[in-house]
């Protein structure tokens, strides 16, 4: 008889405070994990493509050095021209591509939105 009638209900009430706080540092912490990994996934990405980007430009302007010197004495104004037409529509079309992409869902979060679907399906 030395516990109070209401005693019970308040250790109740903290016990589920605690581990709604639990459940909520956990899900910040899966939060912050995948906002880690999508941020060393994206900076991975962009390193590779500057590279090779670089490499690509290189080629290219090789290429078109080279497609120059081949037809330097007899189409010369054509094949720059050609040179041009097929830089500037790859390059539209890359933008395009680019905008496409950046515009689509990433699936970022998808983890933790997948974890409290199963906690509210466990409700």
């Amino acid at each position: 008889m030395s516990e109070l009638p209401g005693a019970g209900f308040f250790a109740n009430v903290r016990q589920l405070l605690a581990t709604l706080l639990e459940t909520a540092e956990v899900r910040l912490q899966l939060l912050g994990t995948e906002l880690e990994q999508e941020k060393r996934r994206v900076f991975a990405a962009l390193v590779l493509a500057a590279v090779a980007l670089v490499c690509l430009a290189l080629a290219l302007v090789m290429l078109s050095v080279l497609v120059l010197l081949i037809f330097w004495d007899s189409y010369r104004v054509f094949a720059a021209c050609a040179l041009v037409l097929l830089f500037g529509s790859s390059g539209a079309y890359l933008l395009y591509r680019a905008k496409q992409t950046l515009s689509a869902p990433s699936g970022l979060f998808e983890h933790s939105l997948a974890e409290l679907q199963r906690d509210r399906a466990k409700d």
